[in-house]
């Protein structure tokens, strides 16, 4: 069963070069983050579509492969920009979503699969004020605002993700943050948590990179 040798876990980078030469390496970085990239997926697209995204997500990575900057240890920049980009193709599908949600007013959205953002934070009453601000930023502000809030990414690994300045990430990281927090009254949505603060996966933990 291919996989990785014994020993400790080589470097994304060090698994990707070998799968250069044999391909079914690359299921090492499959099974690093395809669960992470997933639920990044289904928070912006909703679960159903997140599986086929997902997939694709791989796919284009694994076709890619051989362009990868070897001196990147870590892959998940490189894999969290793939997965914003193809979420890119359903932006007014995650729109109508969050829009659907803050239409809701205070009851939760009928039950479905589809795991957003704004429902994780519903519980705190803030879910369809929250839902409404995210609808109503930039797309560049809510992929630099989702990257951090929901896949844990800090600002150089944004920069990397998106390709842009490092300076850009935090203009527009303070932009939506300012922006949420007028939408919401200049009130935090849970307490002492911030509007970014709420929406970090269970448990609030920054997730660490592997390699």
């Amino acid at each position: 069963m291919p996989g990785e040798p014994p020993g400790p876990p080589a470097t994304d980078a060090a698994v990707i070069e070998q799968s250069w030469a044999e391909p079914e390496r690359f299921e090492a970085i499959f099974r690093r983050y395809f669960g992470r990239i997933h639920q990044y997926l289904a928070a912006r697209v909703g679960g159903r579509i997140a599986d086929d995204l997902a997939a694709e997500v791989f796919t284009i990575a694994f076709a890619q492969r051989h362009r990868y900057d070897l001196t990147r240890d870590h892959a998940r920049p490189w894999l969290y920009g793939i997965a914003t980009n193809v979420a890119g193709t359903y932006r007014r599908r995650e729109q109508r979503h969050y829009r659907a949600l803050a239409r809701a007013g205070a009851q939760r959205v009928a039950p479905s699969d589809e795991d957003l953002v704004a429902e994780r934070v519903s519980a705190a009453a803030a879910g369809p004020a929250l839902a409404a601000a995210l609808a109503g930023l930039g797309s560049g502000d809510r992929d630099v605002l989702l990257l951090v809030a929901v896949a844990g990414l800090d600002n150089q690994e944004v920069a990397l993700a998106l390709g842009i300045p490092y300076g850009t990430v935090g203009s527009r990281l303070n932009r939506a943050r300012t922006r949420l927090r007028e939408s919401l009254g200049g009130t935090n949505p849970a307490g002492s948590y911030g509007p970014v603060d709420v929406m970090r996966p269970a448990g609030g933990a920054k997730e660490q990179p592997n390699g």
